[in-house]
């Protein structure tokens, strides 16, 4: 198996994820990125203690500590009184109970740190400007296609080409997508331009009926990092990088508290895109190929996992070709450990959309007793603790059936 020529499609943070949890265990690997320059879009990543596990375990716990945040805790807003509730404390009590900390990042950021310590194993390991088109495969090798460069064959293929994958409809077809009839913006803004008393060490959910807001610090605190959705028909693009307007993007707020206005205004550019649901696969390998990420189980962003369960995916690939003599039985393994866990992420995510848009927020009155019901400690422990416990770096790979948790 230390012979492997393996391919990646796709160069985002699933795909040079599993570059170097494979690279660093010998295997040789090669990734495909249909971009010309490696560059990721500019927005905030929540990484719970679940995904920093996984990059302590490949070497990066320093760096990565050096170009993220630590928030002190998550707080949930009542969208128009900005009513205060402690969701969960952070910092020194994730370590403490989970063994790493709860980070947030620039997706950026996490993104070049990737692409340099694959490239310190491997300088030559990423092909830029390289847009897959096609696969030809049969029982030995896994010949991939590009549109105006040469074809390149290896032993397994690993299709890792994000939401809208090529190698999962060429696998599988299309599949069914539905628009949620939610609208998703995000801003980036450097924290020079908010006034103080927004400038905050936590991370805020804000809900309200119809719509919810979030946003934290990223890079150290330099940036906070603003995303929120709402409920309307009449954008169905799905693209994070269609420009908006602050103006449209108030408008989208009416009567929500002054300090999301206040985010609002000071982001210089906002962007908008169309939230679309897809169902969980529930099977991701085809012969010596195999997805990876949001190819094969695209999250809605309501439970901050979809990064990192890429993370986690990439591990247990890792892993199983370590662990396993043969392609099928470590493509098998992934798979089988890896569908339960995701499935039960991407409908946790799916749930807490009705959960954050609950017309019971309407009302301060209504919305007092429902916070105390939906975020009471044993509720919050039921929907996040089976998360961050999970140890992709040591959970058994073999024998027995595979649970979700």
């Amino acid at each position: 198996m230390k012979n492997l020529g393996i391919g990646i499609v796709g160069g985002g943070i699933g795909g040079m994820t599993a570059a170097l949890a494979l690279l660093r265990r010998g295997f040789d690997v090669s990734v495909y990125e249909q971009a010309p320059e490696l560059q990721e879009v500019g927005a905030g990543l929540q990484i719970s203690p679940n995904g920093v596990r996984v990059l302590a375990s490949l070497g990066l716990e320093k760096e990565l500590m050096a170009i993220s945040f630590e928030p002190q805790g998550k707080d949930i807003r009542l969208w128009n009184t900005g009513d205060t509730w402690k969701l969960f404390d952070l910092g020194v009590e994730s370590v403490e109970r989970y063994g790493f900390p709860y980070i947030t990042v620039h997706r950026n950021d996490l993104h070049q740190l990737l692409v340099k310590a694959v490239q310190r194993i491997k300088p030559d390991a990423v092909h830029l400007d390289h847009r897959f088109v096609a696969v030809e495969r049969n029982d030995s090798r896994v010949t991939i296609a590009f549109a105006d460069k040469a074809p390149a064959s290896f032993d397994v293929v690993i299709g890792a080409d994000g939401v809208h994958s090529r190698m999962r409809e060429l696998l599988f077809g299309s599949g069914p997508v539905q628009f949620t009839g939610i609208v998703a913006w995000r801003g980036v803004i450097p924290m020079e331009l908010l006034p103080p008393e927004l400038v905050k060490p936590v991370g805020v959910n804000w809900v309200g009926p119809g719509g919810h807001v979030i946003h934290y610090p990223i890079r150290r605190g330099e940036l906070m990092n603003f995303t929120s959705v709402i409920e309307r028909q009449d954008w169905t693009v799905e693209s994070w990088s269609t420009p908006g307007s602050n103006a449209e993007y108030h408008a989208d707020y009416p009567g929500w508290h002054p300090d999301v206005h206040a985010y609002i205004e000071a982001i210089p550019q906002p962007f908008k895109w169309a939230l679309i649901a897809r169902p969980p696969m529930q099977n991701w390998v085809v012969g010596r190929i195999a997805l990876l990420g949001d190819a094969c189980h695209p999250s809605l962003p309501f439970l901050a996992q979809g990064a990192v369960m890429a993370l986690e995916d990439a591990c247990i690939l890792g892993r199983a070709f370590e662990e396993f003599d043969t392609v099928e039985k470590a493509l098998d393994r992934y798979q089988r450990m890896r569908i339960p866990r995701t499935t039960r992420a991407v409908n946790g995510a799916y749930a807490n959309t009705e959960r954050f848009h609950n017309p019971a927020l309407a009302d301060p009155g209504s919305a007092q007793i429902y916070v105390d019901t939906q975020w009471a400690a044993d509720k919050v422990v039921e929907r996040y603790e089976w998360l961050f416990r999970y140890d992709a770096t040591s959970v058994p790979l073999d024998g027995g059936a595979v649970a979700a948790a």
